[in-house]
């Protein structure tokens, strides 16, 4: 809730539902999960995301608030698996597909200790997903110290070591868009979207095409910029 930009973003109504909503429903969807908790903060102001996770059914874990890298391995302590997979909250048109199609290969590649669709992006911002597995995430809790323990994952692919990274990459690239929501801006293009494509996770390829007929939709936020690592 604690958003410097758009404080109390993924509270927002989008359709009918939450945007942490749409981001649960996605992973839910996507079938490729064996378990789904949601990383908050103990911050008071979270208590309101503490609230949401029980109305979803999603399990929920509060830790710090800058030390995300914590967070997440507090959330696991005591869970089997094997990789865990991250979203962030403010991605609210995530496709279930993507998510699918990531963990698929992820399992398909031995050894494999990252992977991002992030890597070299062609997806629009905001439909990333990435893997890491149980052995590359605790080096990265070991090892990571300053802004990287704010981004979680940044340490591994600034960093890997002997741990090997894989990308995946969509044709057409769509790189260009921008479906996250950092701004009022960005609540501008997602609301238009799910204004005339309904409250419903949509194929990326759907969304891309969408925009791309629809310049004066994409311009909305053109000009938006994400932070820098070191800023965010």
């Amino acid at each position: 809730m604690g958003s410097t930009r758009l404080p109390g973003k993924v509270l927002r109504e989008l359709g009918g539902r939450s945007v942490l909503g749409w981001v649960v429903r996605a992973a839910r969807e996507a079938g490729a999960l064996d378990d789904l908790v949601v990383a908050t903060t103990t911050e008071p102001a979270d208590d309101a995301v503490v609230a949401e996770c029980h109305r979803l059914g999603v399990a929920c874990h509060r830790g710090p608030v800058d030390d995300v890298l914590t967070r997440f391995a507090q959330a696991l302590e005591g869970r089997r698996w094997d990789a865990v997979m991250r979203f962030t909250a403010d991605c609210p048109l995530l496709d279930p597909e993507v998510i699918r199609e990531a963990a698929l290969v992820f399992r398909a590649v031995p050894g494999l200790g990252y992977l991002s669709t992030s890597l070299a992006r062609t997806l629009p911002r905001g439909i990333d997903v990435e893997l890491a597995s149980r052995a590359a995430f605790a080096r990265a809790d070991a090892e990571a110290t300053g802004y990287h323990r704010t981004h979680v994952t940044s340490y591994l692919y600034e960093h890997p070591g002997d741990t090997r990274l894989l990308g995946l990459a969509y044709r057409p690239a769509a790189d260009d868009l921008r479906v996250t929501l950092d701004t009022e801006d960005d609540w501008r293009l997602i609301s238009a979207v799910v204004s005339e494509l309904g409250d419903r996770c949509v194929p990326v390829r759907t969304l891309v095409g969408w925009l791309r007929e629809r310049p004066e939709v994409c311009g909305l936020n053109a000009h938006v910029r994400q932070k820098a690592l070191q800023d965010a």
